[in-house]
């Protein structure tokens, strides 16, 4: 793996496509034995853009009936988070009465899942829980649990395999740190 440039800022290589779904593996079996001989049919909502690309390589790993709801919302701008959480997107589905597994690409501040689990019991979930493929702990100040977290990575700025630097370099299969 080489640094790569996007937009103005360069990259190195942080984590292989190798590690990342090993981790993805391990989240799901996670999943599926807190889910397994479940009667009803939970919901994974997807937050979008960026875990798009996690969502999609779970779901494919989970053994049990289940739906797929998507939210877009929005606290980043370049590479910092505002501290604001924008709802771009509403829910794509009804999640009254049911179990709900948040899927995240990365949670940092935790504003984000914060605001989304408050949402959702609002809305009328029986039960959330929170996945997440990667967390910062260095920055992680909620009192939120987080159920089920792929890997603990430093408080520095990574885009690919889903993630994003102002909506570029989501297509990459590997991670990357910024190289400053």
């Amino acid at each position: 793996m080489d640094k790569i440039k996007i937009l103005d800022k360069t990259f190195r290589p942080f984590i292989t496509n190798e590690k990342i779904l090993q981790t993805v593996d391990n989240v799901a079996n996670r999943i599926n034995e807190d889910f397994k001989g479940s009667n009803d049919v939970p919901v994974f909502i997807c937050v979008l853009n960026g875990a798009i690309v996690f969502t999609g390589e779970l779901l494919q790993r989970i053994n049990f009936p289940c739906e797929l709801v998507s939210i877009k919302l929005s606290s980043y701008q370049g590479t910092k988070s505002t501290g604001t959480v924008l709802n771009i997107m509403g829910l794509t589905g009804d999640v009254r009465g049911r179990r709900v597994i948040i899927c995240e690409d990365i949670v940092d501040t935790g504003n984000t899942i914060v605001a989304l689990k408050e949402l959702l019991l609002d809305k009328g979930c029986a039960d959330v829980r929170i996945c997440t493929m990667l967390l910062k702990p260095d920055v992680y100040r909620k009192d939120v649990k987080l159920d089920y977290v792929g890997m603990e990575i430093p408080d520095k700025f990574i885009l690919g395999f889903g993630l994003d630097y102002n909506e570029v370099g989501r297509n990459s299969k590997d991670i990357y740190i910024i190289d400053e």
